[in-house]
């Protein structure tokens, strides 16, 4: 679990920014506080893995600058420092991102305005695995950590784009095996005729081409996790030698003799309805079961509104760790929110980069939001018919 300090004093957020962080799972850690604003010197941090802290830029002040909290951050290995401040002279928000987003400086026209705390969050948390903000999300979120802690096998459907491999990681990451590898093969992308070498291993002049021996993914993954992403285009002939290895917990290398036994916590996804690819004879019954003890569904991003704004901020901090994040305004937020998303976070993230190129300095605007609508004009042969049209400018 993450944990952040947050100085109350001078912070009038404070009693709603702790609700709101504990309710993703972030562990809040509130001073010692004597008469007026507290001392850092006072504050234990003995046996603690502290992420962030985050004060009022009026504590900042008090403690005689920034050079005060960089001491402290290095001297207890704290990773990030958020200062707010409130300015009604402002605009909406702003971000500034110091020492490569170590440091950063959110200024806010209203403490209290809706996304606030959203963007609180997301400028303090290091690596966020999974951005929510719908309720089901939560949900979900909360079954993944639960189901996280065990073994069994768990297989995550939804639709292209919408995070099953984020999820599949952020099971990881919430496991007693997080500290091991997490491996993820496409089992789309790979040759039909290399996938059971690529996951088995083979032994040297197993085939043509097998100058050396390599002992493939399932034992890359060994003791960690393995993601075998869109399992549903695994050929048939290959199914049933996975099922053995997942029954026996043993592979044999392509041109091997021996079995040798692997520790390995697997995980599948697929964007198809297994249930009519079993049917149709697409996919081992068998097989299907194995891998669904423990199911978990994705939605859309249509589906799940209250996610794009958390989301977009989490993807315009990866694309803006050496600068300062623009702002989104009020009306560009709406575009985002409005739109339907039929390409879900891929597409998300390919109208938000464009934008960050279009935007007018520190502000991204409605005028930098250019939605793709390739989707919705193609040909009957899937061409699109006019690439000058392809694109709207909200």
């Amino acid at each position: 679990m993450n944990q952040v300090i947050i100085i109350a004093k001078g912070l009038d957020i404070f009693s709603d920014l702790s609700i709101f962080f504990e309710k993703r799972n972030i562990s809040i850690i509130k001073p010692n506080e004597n008469n007026g604003l507290p001392d850092l010197s006072t504050i234990s941090l003995s046996g603690l893995s502290i992420e962030t802290i985050i004060c009022s830029s009026e504590y900042e002040k008090h403690l005689g600058g920034q050079e005060k909290l960089l001491s402290f951050a290095r001297e207890n290995k704290i990773k990030k420092i958020i200062t707010i401040e409130e300015d009604k002279n402002s605009d909406d928000y702003s971000i500034q991102n110091e020492l490569g987003g170590a440091f950063k400086r959110l200024t806010f026209n209203d403490i209290f305005s809706k996304n606030t705390k959203e963007i609180i969050y997301h400028s303090c948390i290091n690596n966020i695995s999974y951005s929510a903000g719908d309720e089901k999300t939560f949900e979900l979120l909360s079954l993944a950590r639960r189901v996280a802690l065990t073994d069994v096998t768990v297989f995550i459907n939804g639709p292209t784009g919408s995070g099953k491999e984020v999820l599949a990681n952020y099971l990881h990451e919430n496991s007693p095996r997080k500290e091991e590898p997490f491996v993820a093969v496409n089992c789309a992308a790979i040759p039909e005729n290399m996938l059971e070498a690529i996951l088995f291993g083979h032994e040297k002049g197993a085939f043509t081409g097998a100058s050396y021996a390599n002992k493939g993914i399932f034992r890359a993954a060994d003791k960690g996790t393995l993601l075998l992403d869109e399992i549903s285009e695994m050929p048939l002939s290959l199914q049933a030698k996975l099922l053995r290895v997942l029954q026996e917990k043993k592979v044999t290398p392509v041109g091997g003799q021996r079995d040798i036994e692997i520790d390995v916590r697997v995980l599948a996804t697929s964007n198809r309805d297994m249930v009519t690819e079993v049917k149709q004879s697409r996919f081992r019954e068998d097989l299907y079961y194995r891998l669904n003890v423990f199911p978990l569904q994705t939605k859309n991003l249509k589906d799940r509104k209250d996610d794009i704004f958390p989301i977009t901020l989490k993807i315009l901090d990866k694309h803006c760790k050496e600068k300062n994040i623009p702002v989104m305004t009020v009306d560009a937020q709406q575009v985002i929110l409005n739109h339907n998303w039929p390409g879900n976070v891929r597409e998300l993230e390919n109208t938000l980069q464009r934008a960050l190129v279009l935007c007018d300095g520190d502000k991204i605007d409605k005028t930098a939001i250019m939605i793709d609508k390739s989707l919705n004009n193609m040909s009957s042969d899937g061409q699109v018919e006019n690439f000058i049209d392809t694109y709207n400018f909200a």
